[in-house]
């Protein structure tokens, strides 16, 4: 039996432009056509393709159809998902857009516009859910940066958490990832970004379990230094956000010898219920050129995971120390090689300072024998690393900055919001950087003092 995921592509341009990559690389994977019919020839590729897709037999082969919901303040995103090349795989009415858009204020989404429409689109989620035998939580993607995706993603995701508490009685512990995609440093898109930006952050920190963070900033550099692509489109972009996305959810969707799931994920990579901040990363990422030259051994493998080049979001790993990660292996990989003396255990002790040393065996892996499509293997990481304060860090400067002066203010006002709430999204987020950097300065030994003082 499939363990189901919804996902919403919460929302804004961003959001289902990424989606719309996404389901591409999926149908690929599970040996679907544009029009959701079978036309693999590996019985694997859709013996758990009901992780994501609801199998529909209407007289006739077996049609899949995403259990997805797409949403826009504004209509051309999805106009144009529907009259594209997958406009016949969604079905009709998890469409749901609205008229006049955010306009870049996180707002307006949040209250106004988005507060408007929340209750039809919970909708569409709920009959989606009806359909699940054992749902196993829900997926957002969304931009931080906008309005739409910020705003309206942040409400979603409130409205999704009180019905997904252990208490509710309609979505019960259920889990909640997201996959946002951050500001960069140098590539902005307006100027309010740090606004709605850390108005999110403040929002994520508290409703959701697991926040993947990607940046434009870290996908242009892999885009051009390493694939070599001189002007990057949006669509090189996304496909290499996709990469990751189908990565994380492979152990879900295929057998595979140490298999993980969106909880068995989060027991290991969140020690502490705030910081569920994680860096992605792929390999092997190479020129398509090069590709005829590329053989990667299971230790290389290792190694670019956790190299700064191919993490998908602009931090330096060598600042911070990791607390946890989780490495998800696909193609012939031997389980001895991965978890043995000569990969994952042989790095850690190589790089042991980049490590915490009170969490023991803190690098999980998973296993998968189905490889990407068009690569014999690859490797994903998920880390829960100190030296992603970086990133709220450079938000918090830009916020900061505007904020004293009370500048654009009176846009968010004049949607019904106190400025008290900005105050309380930049103290939440010096909360954050704090409790990185404790963790990462915390030692065994300080511990263990800590334990003596408080025995006398």
């Amino acid at each position: 039996m499939s363990r189901e995921i919804i996902n919403i592509q919460a929302i804004s341009f961003a959001g289902n432009q990424v989606g719309e990559r996404f389901w591409k690389m999926l149908l690929a994977e599970h040996g679907l056509d544009d029009s959701g019919m079978y036309v693999g020839e590996d019985p694997l590729q859709i013996a758990r393709a009901g992780v994501y897709f609801t199998p529909v037999d209407s007289n006739g082969p077996t049609k899949y159809v995403p259990r997805s919901v797409q949403v826009d303040l504004e209509s051309g995103v999805c106009n144009h998902l529907r009259s594209g090349p997958l406009g016949s795989l969604f079905r009709p009415d998890t469409f749901f857009t609205g008229e006049s858009g955010a306009g870049n204020n996180w707002a307006k989404g949040y209250y106004t516009e988005g507060a408007e429409l929340i209750d039809p689109i919970l909708d569409i989620v709920r009959r989606q859910s009806e359909g699940c035998d054992s749902l196993q939580g829900f997926q957002i993607i969304h931009s931080l940066g906008g309005g739409t995706g910020a705003g309206l993603g942040s409400l979603l995701l409130s409205k999704l958490r009180e019905a997904s508490n252990f208490r509710s009685q309609e979505y019960p512990d259920r889990m909640l990832q997201t996959f946002s995609i951050l500001p960069s440093p140098n590539v902005s898109e307006t100027v309010v970004e740090p606004y709605n930006a850390l108005l999110s952050i403040h929002q994520l920190v508290d409703n959701c379990d697991l926040t993947i963070c990607i940046d434009n900033e870290a996908l242009y550099d892999i885009a051009v230094r390493t694939l070599k692509i001189k002007t990057p489109s949006f669509d090189d972009l996304n496909q290499l956000i996709s990469k990751v996305m189908c990565g994380v959810s492979t152990s879900l969707r295929f057998p595979g010898q140490l298999n993980g799931d969106l909880r068995k994920l989060g027991m290991n990579l969140i020690p502490f219920p705030r910081l569920h901040f994680l860096m992605p990363s792929f390999a092997p990422f190479f020129d398509p050129k090069a590709k005829a030259f590329q053989k990667l051994s299971v230790p290389e493998l290792t190694t670019s995971l956790f190299d700064r080049r191919n993490l998908l979001v602009a931090c330096d790993p060598r600042f911070g120390r990791y607390l946890t990660a989780a490495c998800i292996f696909r193609g012939k990989v031997s389980s001895n090689e991965v978890c043995g003396y000569t990969s994952v255990a042989q790095l850690q002790r190589k790089n042991s300072n980049l490590f915490v040393e009170w969490i023991p065996d803190n690098v999980s892996v998973s296993l998968c024998s189905v490889p990407p499509v068009g690569q014999p293997q690859a490797g994903i990481a998920l880390s829960n690393s100190t030296c992603i304060q970086e990133l709220f860090k450079r938000n918090l400067a830009q916020f900061s900055l505007m904020f004293k002066r009370r500048a654009f203010l009176h846009w968010y006002t004049g949607e019904g919001m106190d400025i008290m709430e900005f105050s309380e999204a930049e103290s939440n987020t010096n909360d954050l950087i704090a409790e990185y950097q404790q963790y990462q300065e915390a030692s065994v030994e300080e511990e263990e003092e800590e334990e003596e003082v408080a025995e006398q």
